[in-house]
């Protein structure tokens, strides 16, 4: 898995971040969402780097080997734009100021909070199966929260804890043939971590609170991305059937978008990864 690739640990002071990176060429970063870690782009980091890019990995803060700071009410400390500002002092640390970008699930969050709150840094943005925490906000229905209702479940205080460290192999189930069995396994690692499902419910718990603050500060003041911006969603999944055209609502946020679905279930890059690369490619220059 990652052959070729290099791994490190990062140490920023508030974070500790884990990072694979490989290839040769203008940098991309890959975001994974929950409740994965960077080892869930192994089909799609390689293709990438063959390409001509140098691709870096990050376990984002909390997940994984990532680790974060102590745990507060306000749940600043694992605020997406707590995780954006990590990514860019990887990039530096790793001599790229300035990268693409392409966050999955939670790592879309991240991507465009990174996105907004520093737009010199990136230079092209990519949005896979995943919407603004806002726009889901703004748009809850009994259909969402059925189907989502994760989210509110893990914004509650402690019990979730409780329940997920009681059986986590029960918890999140993961199938190695799909994932692969050296992702499947260092997945099972970390969830098996109570200090890793905390961070993870941490993430969530600042989507529903800190968040969706600066989402909604941004759009009262008409802050949008500046740079071109893809946006790619899994056929199989349920994002298209909540919300109708996944490019209608990022056209709220972003001038330059274009994107289409790919066929999938959520999982996108573990699942399809040739079909994902080729459209991460087609988006990104290499010169």
């Amino acid at each position: 898995m990652f052959e070729g690739f290099q791994e490190q640990q990062i140490d920023l002071g508030e974070a500790s971040v884990f990072v694979r990176s490989g290839g040769a060429g203008p940098p991309v970063v890959l975001l994974h969402g929950h409740p994965r870690t960077s080892a869930t782009w192994h089909r799609v980091a390689p293709r990438l780097a063959a390409a001509g890019h140098t691709v870096v990995c990050p376990d984002l803060r909390g997940y994984g080997r990532s680790r974060g700071p102590r745990f507060t009410a306000d749940h600043t400390g694992y605020s997406k734009r707590a995780v954006a500002a990590d990514v860019v002092a990887v990039m530096r640390r790793l001599g790229y100021p300035r990268f693409a970008l392409a966050g999955h699930d939670r790592g879309g969050a991240v991507a465009l909070r990174l996105a907004l709150d520093h737009p010199d840094a990136v230079s092209r943005v990519a949005f896979l199966d995943c919407l603004p925490i806002s726009e889901h906000l703004s748009r809850i229905t009994a259909e969402f929260a059925t189907r989502w209702w994760h989210w509110f479940f893990f914004a509650q205080p402690d019990i979730p804890e409780r329940v997920i460290t009681a059986d986590p192999d029960r918890w999140y189930r993961g199938d190695p043939q799909v994932m692969g069995p050296e992702n499947h396994e260092e997945w099972r690692r970390a969830v098996r971590d109570p200090d890793v499902v905390r961070a993870m419910l941490e993430d969530y718990r600042a989507g529903l609170t800190v968040d969706r603050r600066h989402e909604e500060a941004d759009r009262k003041a008409g802050t949008r991305i500046t740079c071109p911006t893809l946006v790619l969603w899994s056929l199989r999944d349920d994002l298209e059937d909540l919300y109708g055209d996944p490019l209608a609502v990022w056209r709220r946020w972003a001038g330059d978008v274009r994107g289409h679905g790919i066929d999938s279930g959520h999982h996108v890059a573990e699942e399809a990864p040739a079909a994902l690369a080729a459209a991460l490619l087609d988006f990104l220059p290499v010169t």
